[in-house]
């Protein structure tokens, strides 16, 4: 009977195992650019200065916020020698960490902390001027090109209880925080205008 017991929970692992990995790779479509790469048309006041406002934040600090005290404190916790390499801490503190080498593009950096592709999708598939106005103008669909338009559930990935340093997480209070919408005169110019 054991056998049959260790062959059923076996076969349980291994159809978690690629339920989990089919997640990862459905994911894992789109290539990451990184958000200097994202800076080139999002950092005008024209376009709504969305770079410099990420530049500013907590977010763009994300993976140098590991390398302090209070950092080392809560990993040293939870048995972990370094936050700054270990996946538990990485997984919320750098875009797109855990994606194959092929899918970072040149200007990625783990530095970059919390980039525009952490909320918004991994951008090799959108980063184009063309494809963007397309996604704007309704003749491209955003999923399509993996552009994702965030909501609490994208923030609620990181924001919870799993993080040693979570407190309560308010979504509205913190999205005011960070909001970062394109101009509406500029939104007007689109048949199909999309949030910050």
């Amino acid at each position: 009977m054991k056998r049959v017991g260790g062959g059923v929970i076996a076969l349980w692992a291994a159809g978690a195992f690629v339920i989990a990995q089919a997640g990862v790779a459905a994911a894992a479509e789109h290539g990451f650019v990184g958000a200097t790469k994202c800076a080139t048309c999002h950092k005008t006041v024209a376009q709504g200065e969305q770079f410099p406002k990420w530049q500013a934040s907590k977010h763009a600090k994300a993976y140098e916020t590991l390398a302090g005290e209070k950092a080392k404190e809560l990993a040293k916790a939870k048995g972990i020698a370094d936050p700054q390499k270990a996946p538990e801490c990485l997984k919320c503190h750098v875009t797109g960490h855990g994606a194959a080498a092929a899918l970072l593009g040149a200007k990625y950096a783990v530095t970059d902390g919390v980039g525009c592709e952490s909320c918004h999708g991994a951008g090799a598939d959108y980063v184009k001027k063309a494809t963007m106005e397309g996604v704007m103008n309704g003749t491209i669909t955003a999923a399509s090109v993996g552009l994702v338009k965030p909501d609490k559930a994208t923030c609620e990935k990181c924001h919870n209880k799993e993080s040693p340093s979570f407190t309560a997480f308010d979504f509205d209070k913190s999205y005011e925080k960070i909001k970062h919408e394109m101009p509406a005169e500029r939104k007007a110019k689109y048949k199909a205008p999309a949030g910050g």
